[in-house]
């Protein structure tokens, strides 16, 4: 099935689950990535998106993350932004950054809502 959506232009649609889709599959032919299931961990989605910026892309790949409103979705949505800007600070930073957190945003970047 890989095989063909990367060689047949006339396959348009790959559809895969978060996990199914994030593990060893190199997916160049795909212009367009819609994350439709979330999951606990960013670097999860991350990877899923990696599929599509491989060597041998040759077209922009644009990214869209459906999320419905009102939902537990939101909810989900928010721990993982907030556990992606927690990376970013500590791959960006290295570990200074946590000595200039005070008790109550340290409070906020754990706490499990």
């Amino acid at each position: 099935m890989v095989e063909r959506f990367q060689q047949d232009r006339t396959e348009r649609v790959f559809l895969l689950s978060l996990k199914a889709g994030g593990t060893g599959l190199n997916l160049t032919a795909a212009s367009n990535v819609i994350h439709y299931d979330l999951w606990w961990n960013p670097a999860v989605e991350a990877q899923a998106t990696d599929r599509a910026y491989r060597i041998g892309q040759q077209r922009n790949v644009q990214v869209h993350r459906l999320i419905t409103r009102a939902t537990f979705e939101e909810r989900i949505n928010a721990m993982i932004q907030g556990k992606r800007e927690l990376a970013d600070l500590t791959v960006g930073t290295g570990e200074r950054w946590i000595g200039q957190l005070d008790n109550a945003e340290l409070k906020e970047l754990f706490a499990l809502h």
